[in-house]
This record gives C-alpha cells, structure tokens and sequence, in this order.
C-alpha cells in the first residue's frame, strides 16, 4: 500500500475477515436476545406450573409436604432460568469486552452463583425432608397401621 504524499510504502498485514465486525455484533447480539429469552420463559413457566400446583395442593388438601414439592419445583425452574441468564451475560461481553461490561459481568455472575448456591442448598434440604421415610404421612399415621394390624393378627385363631 502506498500512503500519499510521502513516498512511504506501508505493509499491511491483515488476517482474512471471515465476518464482519458488525455481522458478528449483530449476530451475537441476537443469541443474547434469545438466551435472555429462552431464561425468562423458564422462570415463566416454573412460576405457572407453581401457581397452578400450588393452588391446586391448597384445594384438595392442604398437605404441608404438598407445598414443599411446590417449593422445590420451583427452585429447579428458577435455577435452570439464572444459567440461563447468566450465559447471556457471558455471551453478551464475548465481543472485545471494555472494563466496565468486565466489571458488570462479574457482579452478576456473583449474585447470580450466589442465588444459585443457596436455591441449590434450599432444595437439597428440602428434598431430604421429602424423602425423609414417614415424611409424607401425618404424625401417628405409622401407629394406627401398627395397630390396626396388631389387632388383625390377634383376632385370628392359633393353630
């Protein structure tokens, strides 16, 4: 390349540009979209399905353990959407990031690992007092079957 005016010769070395800047700009700003959006829709959808088992547990019984399996589905909608969310952010400063976009994704990523890790610990608690034996059944349920069957076996005749 010859620069005017100045009899200099520059040599540019350039790698071939398979897209252009703004192409991948674009393009990328387009998989956020949708990632943001594919994140809102599962917390969306987590919080319909809430709602609706939710009211539907308090219609039918009141079971206490009912509203925990609520609670603990959820915790896994809500969890799934903040990946989700997070991998938008990730995407979103994959393209020659400033300091600033740096900084923000950090914060995020912070609070967002942060409500994931205590979501995550708040449903294994929660569903080892699901699965915990006798855990569905009210209190004195196991007495009445023992009893009853106590009684069942007494009343037959030795042979």
């Amino acid at each position: 390349m010859h620069t005017a005016g100045t009899g200099q010769t520059a040599i540019m070395l350039a790698a071939p540009e398979l897209v252009s800047d703004h192409t991948l700009r674009t393009g990328v700003d387009l998989l956020v979209r949708l990632v943001e959006t594919a994140g809102a829709l599962i917390i969306f959808l987590g919080a319909l399905i809430a709602f609706v088992r939710f009211v539907a547990a308090g219609l039918r019984n009141r079971d206490a353990q009912e509203f925990v399996r609520v609670r603990l589905g959820l915790g896994r909608f809500l969890t799934l959407g903040l990946e989700f969310q997070l991998a938008s952010d990730v995407l979103r400063t994959a393209i020659a990031p400033s300091f600033r976009e740096i900084g923000q994704l950090a914060a995020i990523a912070a609070i967002r690992t942060a409500l994931n890790y205590f979501l995550a610990r708040e449903i294994k608690r929660e569903k080892g007092e699901v699965d915990a034996p006798g855990a569905a059944q009210p209190a004195g349920a196991k007495t009445t079957v023992a009893r009853a069957t106590s009684s069942r076996s007494s009343s037959k005749p030795t042979q």
